[in-house]
């Protein structure tokens, strides 16, 4: 189906389904002991490195699940300062040196270019290693994507699924790269209407925006109007990691925060999701509402990539022909 997952791009609608569909039914084969066991035994001969440069929590830990349960032995890099690289070697040179331990490398990078930069480089070598982009500077976020639009699909499965659904999204939308991943996915599904809604400093922009003739779309900073016209809202923290001089503690969001008081705005089948990590865009309080889903994004995460190890390595066959002799 695919052999590298560097962009959201790359997915057409039956792609997507195809990836959710292997994520449900590798969910349901991992509740009894013995397809846990069955899971395992499927990629023990494969080896995954996972490359982060970049501080992270539940992508690591995601994927890192996500190996283990297909079996896989891991290796990590975390901190560039523990590699050769403090000693000047570039970065293309430490992943090519990689590739020669390693079956799959999973990458998050600050440089927005650098997985599409090595998936290419390994097109024109001997060793051809699949590449997944684990988040890559400001730009892109597949698999994170991926996740949401599972966990859209999930919630929104007694209402119609995604179609004629209102999406908002909530913050620092010129930033947030699970945004502008999410926002291209979500072109695939008819009548979808996406909402921006930010101070001006942070509204999406043109790479967002660059999808207007494919969607329907909305650039608001009117946070509580157009929250009860919403289906699903996409909180995003500010992307103060991006700041050069400081810029982020000078926008007043205070105004863009979901707190207990706006839950009765809300629809009662509307969705709350956030990529997390939070900060106080969303209040604690609003956790135990039926509607906050960000916890679900976080287990549906594990799934997700579980299944798209087992597509690039073609042994997706393998775990649907188990489910189908076991059910």
């Amino acid at each position: 189906m695919f052999n590298n997952i560097i962009t959201s791009d790359q997915f057409n609608k039956s792609d997507v389904s195809y990836i959710c569909t292997m994520a449900t039914h590798i969910r349901k084969i991992a509740k009894t002991k013995e397809g846990l066991l069955f899971l395992k035994s499927v990629l023990p001969h494969k080896r995954a490195m996972l490359y982060f440069d970049q501080p992270s929590t539940r992508t690591f830990l995601s994927f890192y699940s996500a190996c283990q349960i297909l079996g896989m032995n891991i290796a990590e890099v975390r901190d560039i300062n523990t590699s050769s690289e403090l000693k000047g070697e570039s970065p293309e040179d430490s992943i090519r040196t990689l590739s020669s331990y390693f079956d799959l490398i999973i990458i998050r990078s600050k440089d927005k270019d650098f997985p599409k930069r090595m998936a290419n480089l390994f097109l024109n070598i001997e060793r051809t290693i699949p590449i997944i982009n684990a988040g890559s500077g400001s730009a892109e976020h597949p698999t994170q994507a991926l996740l949401d639009i599972y966990t859209l699909l999930r919630s929104f499965e007694n209402t119609g699924g995604i179609t004629g659904k209102n999406i908002m999204f909530v913050g620092d939308l010129k930033r947030s790269r699970t945004v502008k991943s999410l926002s291209k996915l979500l072109t695939l599904y008819y009548d979808v209407h996406q909402t921006f809604v930010a101070p001006k400093q942070l509204q999406a922009t043109d790479e967002i925006l660059q999808f207007s003739d494919k969607i329907s779309y909305t650039l608001s900073e009117d946070f509580e109007s157009q929250l009860k016209k919403a289906d699903a809202i996409y909180m995003t923290r500010i992307q103060s990691e991006w700041d050069t001089n400081g810029e982020s503690s000078k926008i007043d969001i205070s105004k863009f925060c979901l707190n207990k008081h706006h839950l009765n705005l809300l629809k009662k089948d509307a969705v709350v999701m956030h990529p997390l990590p939070r900060r106080n865009e969303i209040g604690t309080e609003i956790d135990r509402d039926p509607r906050a889903m960000y916890w679900r994004q976080v287990r549906n995460g594990m799934w997700i990539r579980v299944a798209l190890i087992a597509i690039l390595f073609s042994v997706d066959v393998k775990i649907l022909k188990y489910t189908y002799n076991n059910s």
